[in-house]
């Protein structure tokens, strides 16, 4: 049996929500934007209660399943989520009003602190603010390995994948893309050998007629809009620019971002810092701190490590300017894919329940997800604790270890602290992170 979406889903009206007035999807989406605290799991739960407790413009059915579609998609879950509902009620408009309301208030808040960052960074205390605000970003990072290894790692099976994962990205600096695209592959494979290798839904054939046309209109459009940045840059500033890098980077990045900002932090905290140079180890856990204490996708990390790199490589602009160029331009290269998936994939969104191969590919990178932030942790952990470290060859990779005697007390009391904050006491990034800045500002006083 084929696929063929109903013309209202097409349309994105889906359900009989038509009713809903734009202007009342705009003032929604707008405070959600601005209250959108506590990471993706905060960020659900408040959509949740807001657009199906409260407005009740979608049912608990239809939540769930747009979440769990979201939840195979590259890139940030919550913000497409936000995206795939406001489609269902106004169509494309909607998508684009719930998608850029969710973003847009933490992509501000970010470059306006990527800014102080930059120009109050030397001033005394910031040092300790900025210790502390890495210790609660470990305690964080320690809370979502904990969280997701109970969710994801359900078997042996996925206890190998994780181990695996980890070792392969840890000791030999296998990328983090070969890493999801084998955990997918292998789960695949796997769950075919266990017997389970025919969709178990009759309906997952894509007609050919129907609304493919349309569908080949949408890849074509956003596809054109993602790529215009870097043509634009190597048209005019060549491709050994810095920007040309960071658009190629980020837009490699935007389809490997499976398991959420933690997952791809390894990977984009290896090559912005090993690789490209753009800024230093202590530098990118600085930037997780500085998002978490902001509305919008913890991944608008992206943006900070983007400014960073326009600041430190400025030819033929100013230093703020080529930085808040770069910064616009990573946000650009990050978000505008996650339209693209939610207006192409929308209209099929329920033909994807049931399609076996596709539930084993993500459960195979879900487990190995797992490995690559015990990666994120360990690494997180090192930079944090102690002041020196030290590459260690391992055949074909080179693996970090910290030099054991350069060990901080002050990071150490911080970090325990925040571990007692968010382990014991339960509380969450809006207490942890400004409690341990403040913490690290009297500890600098001290130490």
């Amino acid at each position: 049996m084929s696929v063929t979406p109903s013309s209202n889903q097409v349309d994105g009206t889906v359900g009989g929500h038509a009713d809903v007035q734009f202007g009342d999807l705009v003032a929604t989406f707008a405070k959600i934007g601005v209250l959108s605290f506590g990471g993706p799991a905060g960020q659900i739960a408040m959509m949740h209660r807001m657009l199906v407790d409260e407005k009740r413009w979608i049912d608990e059915k239809r939540y769930l399943h747009a979440l769990n579609y979201c939840m195979l998609l590259p890139g940030p879950e919550a913000m497409q989520l936000a995206t795939y509902v406001g489609w269902m009620l106004h169509g494309v408009r909607g998508g684009l009003a719930a998608g850029l309301l969710f973003v847009l208030p933490g992509a501000v808040v970010v470059a306006l602190l990527s800014v102080l960052y930059v120009l109050y960074r030397d001033v005394s205390g910031v040092d300790g603010v900025l210790l502390g605000v890495k210790a609660a970003v470990l305690a964080i990072v320690a809370q979502a390995l904990i969280r997701i290894s109970a969710r994801a790692l359900k078997g042996s099976v996925a206890l190998i994948f994780a181990g695996i994962a980890f070792v392969a990205m840890f000791v030999f600096d296998v990328p983090f893309p070969l890493v999801i695209l084998a955990a997918a592959v292998a789960g695949a494979v796997l769950m075919r050998k266990a017997g389970g290798g025919a969709d178990s839904s009759p309906d997952a054939a894509i007609d050919t007629v129907g609304v493919v046309g349309r569908t080949i209109r949408t890849i074509a459009v956003w596809a054109t809009l993602w790529a215009i940045p870097l043509f634009v840059i190597v048209l005019t500033l060549g491709s050994d620019h810095v920007l040309a890098d960071l658009a190629a980077f980020f837009a490699k990045l935007a389809v490997v971002t499976f398991g959420g900002a933690y997952a791809v932090l390894a990977y984009m905290a290896q090559a912005a810092v090993d690789t490209h140079g753009w800024l230093a180890p202590g530098e990118m856990v600085d930037g997780l701190g500085l998002a978490e204490t902001t509305p919008g996708p913890l991944i608008l990390v992206t943006q900070f490590v983007g400014f960073l790199a326009g600041y430190r490589f400025p030819d033929p602009f100013s230093p703020l300017t080529a930085g808040l160029i770069a910064a616009g331009l990573t946000t650009w290269m990050t978000f505008v894919p996650c339209f693209l998936w939610i207006f192409v994939g929308a209209p099929y969104i329920d033909r994807l329940r049931g399609i076996s191969a596709l539930d084993a590919a993500l459960t195979g990178i879900t487990a190995a997800v797992v490995g690559v932030i015990a990666k994120l942790a360990l690494w997180f952990g090192v930079q944090v604790i102690f002041t020196q470290t030290q590459d260690v060859s391992m055949g074909t990779g080179v693996m970090l270890l910290p030099v054991w005697n350069s060990v901080d007390l002050a990071a150490v009391l911080l970090t325990l602290l925040a571990l007692i904050l968010v382990f014991l006491m339960k509380r969450g990034p809006m207490v942890v992170v400004p409690g341990l800045a403040a913490a690290g500002a009297i500890a600098a006083s001290v130490f």
